[in-house]
């Protein structure tokens, strides 16, 4: 399976790129947040992407669905897991910002979610009923990102700083300050998740 892939980009289209990686074209679909940044690219500029790879018996050809940030792939994972919305729904839907849409479920701004491409009324209670509580990492996500590497530590305070500095663009000292002002209000804070959520909290109050 095609997880990730870099290489020079081929040819534009309006939904999908050519990407040429170790002399073979992959025929990469995109979602209005992913074009956008592709925009500036000119043919034979190097482009890396992070895939999420469908196929199944009913659509035996492999689709590849190409992200900026490993995190928005995982976010589209929890998107097509709600009711109705498979992938190619998905990647027409997502036309705002991940961490805006992730903002919208936490708050359950449904009006927000009806003016995602095909989303209606009854999909947009699905999402909020399938992924409200789950988003508090993806709206963490900063607009300019800025991949820094960490060390990996099983401590769950640990975890959360990397997550926030690696996958969703934070730098160090902000990170820190994030979870710190995060034990502050609440220190009976125990696990990554519940880290995520008081951090989310700290940022919308």
């Amino acid at each position: 399976m095609i997880g990730y892939l870099e290489g020079k980009l081929l040819k534009k289209e309006q939904d999908r790129i050519l990407l040429l990686a170790n002399q073979v074209g992959y025929e990469i679909l995109l979602p209005a947040i992913v074009r956008e940044s592709i925009d500036s690219k000119k043919t034979g500029e190097e482009v890396a992407l992070y895939i999420y790879y469908h196929q199944t018996e009913r659509q035996p050809k492999p689709t590849l669905i190409g992200f900026n940030l490993e995190v928005e792939r995982e976010f589209f994972r929890y998107f097509i897991s709600v009711e109705d919305i498979g992938p190619m729904k998905a990647v027409q839907a997502l036309t705002a910002p991940v961490r805006e849409i992730a903002r919208a479920i936490e708050s359950r701004d449904a009006p927000y979610l009806k003016r995602l491409k095909g989303i209606g009324n009854r999909t947009a209670q699905k999402i909020l009923a399938t992924l409200e509580g789950k988003m508090a990492k993806f709206a963490l996500i900063r607009k300019v990102e800025e991949p820094t590497e960490t060390a990996p530590s099983e401590d769950f305070v640990e975890q959360v700083q990397g997550v926030l500095i690696k996958q969703l663009g934070h730098k160090v000292k902000e990170a820190r300050g994030l979870i710190a002002a995060a034990l502050k209000r609440n220190s009976s804070i125990t696990t990554a998740e519940e880290l995520f959520e008081e951090v989310y909290r700290g940022e919308v109050s």
